[in-house]
């Protein structure tokens, strides 16, 4: 795998550049030693410099030392794309990491198609490299174009980087993307189909994962492209069933990502693995009765009914007093509150804010009805131990309980929200037995 190389000018030239795609360190200094030139010159068709070589290759050894010599890592080939474009391509994560070091340019497109280093590091799935772009994006496009502006960017067809990752089944891209701001329902010029979404193109390319992905951020399964199709009538018409099934508007809306809320978007890494994982679950146990009784189900260790025995793992105090079934591993700011991830997501969500609204109000503390600033993860008396178990999302048996509903479950989780608004501070005990439920 690497770049290819075409005819070289002349057999020095050629023996150089052969050299460099190999990775022989030590012949391309000496080379480069005693003729610099050799930094300058490109092969006659592609127009491709040691550099291109180089990074297309993932010999950083020899990027290194020739960015040391030769000062311009945004030279550019006959298309157009610059080194970091081809250690995007070919997913080389060192090479991508030592030309963001060396002050490349990550604003530049190719002649192609008009695409940055970060739609093609989407197209080909490398999620390391898209990861060390958008790390870097916020320093390197902050005064020129902004960071949303580079992650939304099209190219020539209006395709955007989630769109071209949408379509060629990237899911782990996909959620990168989101999670740095992707617009979850623009809509591309020429690509795919005109007028298509991500959730249109994920449904072209009937892949699950990323329709799940889509769903999760508040993509709308009712926008329509150009020619008037929702993205359950493209997954029809290429026979993916299971897109299908979950795009389909009467079957039930998911859970969404509450992005909005100020909270949930300044979350640390932990807190918000947690209820990401939470969430997924969830829409999980929802994919499991849409798709119960057809050929497209899919059994997965997170989709089984089995439910674990493990009571004696963690004492009463450390089970979440909304659901009685998962331990509290979310803590609420500043009251001091604690609730199990499930129950903390399904409070965010309640409303389902919409993803294009620029601020929501936050959700209140269902014990305190305090308003609800920050989010973190809660310290228990399992972890304080040091016990072993995964305390993040523990799955707590209700047999012992005199409580209805299915493991994992959302049925009735909003009721029971309303219905603890008066519960005290850490015990969660409820002090007036007359308010048990909410009326209507």
């Amino acid at each position: 795998m690497g770049q290819r190389l075409s005819c070289a000018g002349s057999s020095y030239d050629r023996d150089f550049f052969t050299a460099v795609q190999a990775g022989h360190l030590e012949t391309v200094r000496s080379a480069v030693d005693e003729d610099p030139s050799l930094l300058r010159r490109t092969t006659v068709y592609d127009r491709l410099s040691a550099l291109h070589i180089a990074a297309a290759n993932g010999h950083v050894e020899i990027l290194s030392m020739l960015l040391e010599k030769y000062a311009n890592p945004d030279i550019v080939n006959r298309h157009k794309q610059t080194p970091l474009m081809l250690a995007a391509i070919h997913g080389k994560i060192a090479c991508v990491q030592k030309l963001l070091e060396a002050g490349a340019n990550i604003l530049m497109f190719d002649s192609i198609n008009g695409r940055t280093c970060l739609h093609h590091a989407a197209y080909y799935g490398h999620s390391n490299c898209l990861q060390a772009i958008l790390s870097a994006a916020p320093i390197l496009v902050a005064d020129s174009w902004g960071f949303a502006r580079f992650v939304n960017v099209g190219d020539d067809n209006g395709a955007t980087p989630l769109h071209l990752a949408a379509r060629q089944r990237r899911p782990e891209c996909v959620h990168i993307l989101l999670d740095n701001g992707a617009l979850v329902c623009v809509s591309t010029g020429g690509y795919g189909h005109p007028g298509s979404t991500p959730l249109h193109l994920a449904a072209r390319g009937g892949s699950l994962d990323c329709v799940r992905e889509l769903l999760a951020w508040g993509a709308d399964r009712l926008q329509r492209d150009s020619s008037g199709q929702i993205p359950y009538v493209v997954a029809l018409k290429r026979n993916h069933g299971a897109c299908a099934a979950l795009l389909n508007p009467s079957a039930a809306e998911p859970l969404v990502w509450p992005s909005p809320l100020k909270f949930i978007s300044e979350l640390d890494p932990d807190a918000k693995a947690l209820l990401e994982a939470a969430l997924m679950e969830a829409n999980k146990e929802r994919e499991k009765k849409i798709l119960k009784g057809t050929k497209y189900l899919v059994l997965s260790p997170a989709n089984s009914d089995e439910v674990v025995d493990d009571m004696s793992e963690a004492s009463d105090s450390d089970l979440c007093s909304i659901c009685f079934h998962q331990v509290c591993t979310i803590e609420v700011r500043d009251c001091g509150h604690q609730m199990c991830a499930h129950c903390t997501l399904s409070l965010c969500c309640h409303n389902k804010p919409n993803p294009t609204t620029l601020s929501v109000p936050s959700p209140s503390c269902p014990f305190c009805r305090c308003n609800i600033s920050r989010l973190v993860v809660a310290k228990t008396k399992a972890a304080d131990e040091g016990d072993n178990a995964t305390n993040s999302m523990l799955r707590r048996s209700r047999r012992s309980r005199n409580f209805s509903g299915g493991s994992g479950s959302f049925k009735g989780l909003t009721l029971a929200i309303g219905s603890f608004g008066r519960m005290g501070r850490g015990s969660g005990r409820i002090m007036d037995s007359d308010d048990t439920v909410d009326k209507p």
